[in-house]
């Protein structure tokens, strides 16, 4: 693979005479990783149920290199249940050593396409407030589609600037994830086009962006909360030198000591500029020393002094909740509390608790939306199916993983039942499941259900 001749020279002075490794790197496949979605099951039950051959990530307790790859997991209806997400395996650090307690407000700042904000998600496991933002409106769709197939609920997704962000929730947030745009060096081996990419760039576009995008994080960090920056880069001015850079926006912020894996490296105190001895608390992955591809992380934290932020409250519409919507929604056997319901334009939403005002802010989703209200009927949306356990909704289909009807279901074709099945499916919409794993609704009449899978979503 041919290299920028000053990248060459510069990873050449950094790592010595180990550059021949990281070199002999370039001739091995790049790893492919899968993550549990522990908000639909266990660790330990998916590995008895997946059909894939796995392998421990050592620095992730729900990650897995895949070693079988052939099977295309992207196609496989365990991916359609929201059962995974597809992650490169150094990329799963971030959101791992980031402590989310339950209750947390947690922002994930430059978000999409969500391999991030999932994990966080889970972490909260329903309880608090995710607020997952990407500047790229198209890049936050996907973001969007990503955290509802995963059955996140207690999210607000924005496609705003960080400085509009600070405005609206300055002093907010327990814990703030910041995987920075950067040159991308780190992985070059994976996506040979980034060499192109960064010749045009070179580092100093991402310098001034990350620095930016820091400014404005620290004004929404609570006191005692956390802040953990990533990148996928080797370059000092945008590791090293960004949390040198971060550090001197508030005295209050110091520098957290992450774990050590196996083949991880310390930050190096003589690639920054102040010679700070806690950059040996950061984290560095070279790919010809761990699994992976290169990625930098490190993590601060506040100070634990008072709280002066005071926020106003969520502003809940006038409309009202139909009595069709109303009665399905209590039907369920979920624990909705109905003052958190809110009609816009017809849609239901179910808002996290404590969520503050978000008007003015570009919002791709505020919660989880429960449907649509139609004239005399309820259309569940396919959110509310992806967050919903099976039990928790009275009129299910369960088909095997190996029944032809699953696939059927997710290209959108309409599934027959069998005679058995029509005694024990009602007629009415009914939440079709591969396994006790939800994919979506489908209407129910005659033996015949009719597909009410998402298009956007159906399998190709």
């Amino acid at each position: 693979m041919k290299l920028p001749i000053e990248f060459e020279k510069r990873m050449k002075e950094m790592l010595g005479p180990d550059y021949d490794n990281y070199l002999a790197s370039f001739e091995l496949e790049s790893y492919q990783g899968l993550r549990v979605n522990t908000l639909k099951v266990p660790v330990d039950t998916f590995t008895e149920l997946s059909p894939f051959e796995l392998e421990k990530v050592d620095w992730t307790p729900k990650g897995f290199y895949l070693n079988n790859s052939d099977k295309k997991p992207s196609k496989h209806p365990y991916y359609f249940a929201g059962l995974y997400y597809l992650q490169e395996p150094s990329a799963m650090t971030t959101a791992s050593l980031l402590p989310i307690d339950e209750g947390d407000k947690v922002l994930d700042i430059c978000a999409a396409p969500g391999g991030k904000s999932t994990e966080l998600a889970a972490k909260l496991n329903g309880t608090g407030l995710l607020v997952s933002n990407d500047i790229s409106n198209s890049r936050a769709k996907a973001l969007l589609k990503n955290l509802e197939l995963f059955g996140a609920g207690n999210t607000l997704i924005t496609s705003v600037a960080p400085n509009e962000l600070a405005n609206c929730f300055p002093g907010f947030f327990d814990k703030i994830l910041i995987d920075a745009p950067c040159s991308g060096e780190g992985m070059f081996r994976k996506q040979s086009n980034m060499t192109t990419a960064w010749e045009n760039n070179g580092v100093d576009l991402f310098v001034g962006l990350q620095k930016s995008i820091l400014t404005e994080a620290v004004k929404m960090l609570k006191p005692g909360g956390m802040i953990i920056y990533s990148t996928c880069t080797f370059s000092p001015e945008e590791n090293e030198q960004s949390i040198e850079y971060l550090l001197s926006l508030d005295d209050s912020l110091s520098l957290v000591e992450l774990p050590m894996f196996d083949g991880f490296d310390k930050g190096h105190v003589d690639w920054g500029k102040t010679g700070n001895e806690d950059l040996t608390k950061c984290r560095r992955l070279w790919p010809h020393r761990v699994k992976g591809e290169g990625h930098f992380v490190a993590m601060v934290q506040k100070a634990n002094t008072e709280n002066t932020g005071a926020y106003s409250s969520y502003k809940f519409s006038k409309e009202k909740l139909s009595d069709e919507a109303r009665s399905f929604i209590k039907s369920l056997s979920y624990p909705f509390d109905m003052k958190r319901m809110d009609v816009l334009k017809d849609k239901v939403y179910y808002i996290p608790e404590d969520m503050p005002d978000v008007r003015g802010l570009r919002i791709l989703r505020c919660g989880l939306l429960m449907g649509e209200i139609k004239k005399n009927r309820f259309e569940p949306s396919q959110a509310l199916a992806m967050f919903l356990k099976m039990n928790e909704f009275d009129n299910s289909l369960s088909l095997d993983i190996d029944d032809n009807r699953v696939i059927k279901y997710l290209k959108g074709e309409t599934i027959e039942l069998n005679d058995s099945e029509k005694n024990s499916v009602a007629d009415g919409f009914v939440l079709i499941c591969v396994g006790d794993y939800p994919l979506g609704w489908g209407k129910h009449s005659k033996g015949v259900i009719k597909n009410k899978y998402l298009p956007g979503w159906r399998m190709m």
